[in-house]
């Protein structure tokens, strides 16, 4: 697992950069956050927090804590009657997302609108590619640049490409490839298997269009945290050579980027248990998340649902999961991780023990930035680690 020393090597730790731009309370919140101590001294003093062999960082911390003492108390997505708006909860997602990330402003960005599943509506999509990257190639292509398509985080129910802009810009800086953001349907509106649906219509659309995207042919990839995490693993499953449900000659994932991923929808695993409260993400927030999305109990042990659950995983486009040790699906992504290299997979996995879930979006916390910046790094060098390799076979 790359260290912190490799974290400061990728990202300048000031506050800013001529390549990006720190809105005010965003500028603001990072100062604040760049002396944890001074800002838990005022909120009375809290020892390290200690779990599973495990010491959180101090910046988390606190976030968490301020958090914890200006925002309402209990289940943060819940009104004063208890009940959970998942319209509020999308609103406050793009609301918080705005505040916690730098946004890079060397990325050109591009709207699309791209034809659905059949019978079902079109779906917006958003283009990321850094400036002058792919650009140059002539008729050989050689500088056309892999893709990415991203798939966001939040609970199925929450996020769309608003909510994750700032980040799918990053990954298209530090991966130096061509990202293709997909705004999936979303529950309760639209239930299982609405989601994956969308995000396999995306997917087999970026393979169609390379020539139009600049993509080198064939060099398409899938990567999505928490929600986000677990269609990206669905998809991959879904068009691995000689899956069933692969659409025609759709050839399969070159790489996919596991960020935290909901991998069993039963949630009964032991950090589900020990980091079920208190480190941002709950167990009652996925409980929720999970029943909106599965209306059946059924389909729980989908894989399609349940990615984890796959009899066989042998096939599967190599991996990056990365997991957090301060999260509830913690053990998730790690089981996963331990599933895929059991199925003869290539899979790197990386467990930041101190962060939370999340931290890919938490730009206001500097060590949060740093790793989030190394992880889009490394995968960008999967992309092209595991595209030259289908090269050679």
């Amino acid at each position: 697992m790359g260290g912190p020393w490799r974290s400061r090597a990728i990202y300048n730790r000031g506050l800013q950069r001529s390549n990006e731009r720190w809105p005010l309370p965003t500028r603001g919140l990072a100062r604040v956050f760049r002396s944890p101590e001074f800002v838990l001294s005022l909120l009375g003093g809290h020892p390290p927090v200690e779990r599973d062999g495990r010491v959180l960082n101090r910046t988390s911390q606190a976030m968490l804590e301020l958090t914890a003492r200006l925002g309402p108390s209990g289940d943060p997505f819940a009104d004063t009657a208890g009940t959970v708006d998942p319209v509020a909860m999308r609103r406050q997602l793009r609301l918080s997302s705005r505040l916690a990330m730098p946004i890079r402003t060397d990325i050109h960005v591009t709207g699309r609108t791209i034809p659905g599943p059949v019978g079902a509506p079109a779906i917006p999509v958003r283009v990321y590619r850094q400036f002058g990257a792919g650009v140059g190639g002539g008729r050989t292509g050689r500088s056309r640049l892999p893709a990415i398509v991203y798939f966001h985080g939040g609970g199925w129910v929450a996020g769309d490409l608003d909510s994750h802009d700032a980040s799918c810009r990053m990954l298209a800086a530090a991966s130096r490839c061509l990202v293709v953001s997909v705004d999936y349907r979303l529950a309760p509106e639209h239930p299982f298997p609405a989601a994956v649906d969308d995000c396999l219509a995306a997917y087999s659309w970026v393979h169609r269009n390379s020539a139009d995207l600049g993509v080198a042919a064939g060099q398409v990839g899938v990567m999505g945290d928490s929600a986000g995490g677990n269609l990206a693993a669905v998809v991959a499953q879904l068009v691995r050579p000689g899956s069933a449900s692969a659409e025609g000659d759709l050839p399969p994932v070159v790489a996919q980027g596991l960020i935290y991923p909901v991998t069993d929808a039963r949630l009964d695993t032991e950090s589900m248990r020990s980091m079920g409260e208190g480190f941002f993400l709950t167990r009652g927030a996925m409980e929720f998340f999970r029943d909106q999305y599965l209306t059946d109990r059924s389909d729980w042990e989908d894989p399609r649902a349940s990615p984890l659950l796959a009899d066989d995983l042998t096939g599967v486009a190599p991996a990056l999961v990365v997991t957090a040790g301060f999260d509830p699906l913690r053990d998730d992504g790690a089981s996963y991780a331990a599933a895929l290299d059991k199925g003869g997979v290539d899979v790197e996995h990386r467990c930041y023990d101190d962060q939370i879930h999340g931290f890919m979006g938490m730009g206001i916390l500097p060590d949060s930035l740093a790793l989030a910046t190394e992880v889009c790094d490394a995968m960008g060098m999967l992309m092209r680690r595991s595209a030259g390799a289908d090269s050679r076979a």
